[in-house]
């Protein structure tokens, strides 16, 4: 791990440790307002994460902020190291963690330039790694309910504080991408149910419940698919116009939300999650694998 910039140390500090990541999304690529911030560059038994970690202070906690898509946008969500990305956020001390991304809206009451704070998903993706286990120790967490209740009412108040219109709960359909829906896909997935559709957060969902975090998602709705009768097709233009208006709103929502975990215990069962998943005989545990999950699930292979 290694430390760039003139900020303090916070270990040297004596502040108290990290309380939450945050990984943002299109168009999220910093979190305005941070105090006493640091670069943390990472390295990980599963590879480099998408970018530079950034850590600072904002409402009397540690915020610890990753770029999802690196400098510049230039990964696919594909092509990200989902594993890599939590893992340094669980290495780095967090206990939760937000997932920012930008989301087509499924529903006709959820209109571009409303938020989502989704409490279910499904996953439609194909192409990805989206565990920790595996390599000779096997894991099962429940993903019954994939997200953390207190973090998302939580997340939903502090977006609502921040002005925006906010859809407390709902189904986040996670697609492969990076191309967007045809409309028969579109239009097949409304008749699932689903609220909205995006790219990124089932993966994090996953991972962030096998690290023990807690785990929410803000997401910051650009468009209506392309099953909308006024959509010709889904406009990138457009996208990233609402995108700039919801990132304001997202900002703001991020600062509220540390400044109400400042004031509240950590009381949920995320941090347990572990707790009897491993099934492994600890003795038939590589020695590689141990280390590897060590930030992960080290309290449970001793």
């Amino acid at each position: 791990m290694r430390r760039t910039g003139d900020a303090q140390s916070f270990e040297s500090s004596g502040m108290a440790k990290t309380v939450l990541g945050i990984i943002g999304g299109s168009g999220f690529y910093q979190i305005e307002g941070l105090e006493r911030v640091e670069r943390i560059e990472l390295d990980t038994p599963f590879g480099a994460p998408s970018d530079t970690y950034y850590r600072g202070e904002a409402g009397g906690v540690e915020i610890i902020f990753l770029s999802r898509h690196g400098a510049g946008h230039r990964i696919l969500p594909s092509e990200l190291n989902y594993r890599a990305n939590v893992w340094g956020m669980k290495k780095l001390g967090a206990e939760h963690l937000v997932s920012v991304s930008s989301a087509g809206s499924m529903k006709e009451n959820i209109a571009p330039g409303d938020l989502v704070a989704p409490d279910q998903f499904i996953d439609h993706t194909y192409a990805r790694r989206p565990t920790f286990f595996g390599d000779g120790i096997v894991g099962h967490v429940s993903l019954a309910d994939p997200v953390c209740a207190d973090l998302r009412r939580d997340l939903a108040n502090a977006a609502e504080t921040a002005g925006a219109k906010v859809h407390d709960g709902g189904v986040y359909f996670c697609i492969e991408g990076p191309q967007f829906s045809t409309r028969a896909e579109s239009n097949l997935y409304r008749s699932w149910g689903v609220d909205v559709i995006s790219m990124t957060a089932m993966q994090e969902a996953r991972l962030a419940r096998e690290a023990e975090l807690c785990y929410a998602v803000l997401a910051l709705v650009t468009d209506f698919d392309c099953w909308h009768q006024s959509v010709a097709a889904v406009d990138i233009g457009e996208i990233l116009r609402v995108m700039r208006l919801n990132v304001a709103l997202a900002q703001r929502a991020v600062l509220n939300l540390a400044a109400a975990l400042g004031r509240r215990e950590r009381r949920c069962a995320c941090g347990s999650a572990l707790k009897d998943a491993i099934i492994t005989d600890r003795a038939a545990i590589p020695a590689a694998a141990a280390a590897r999950l060590e930030p992960i699930a080290g309290k449970y292979l001793k």
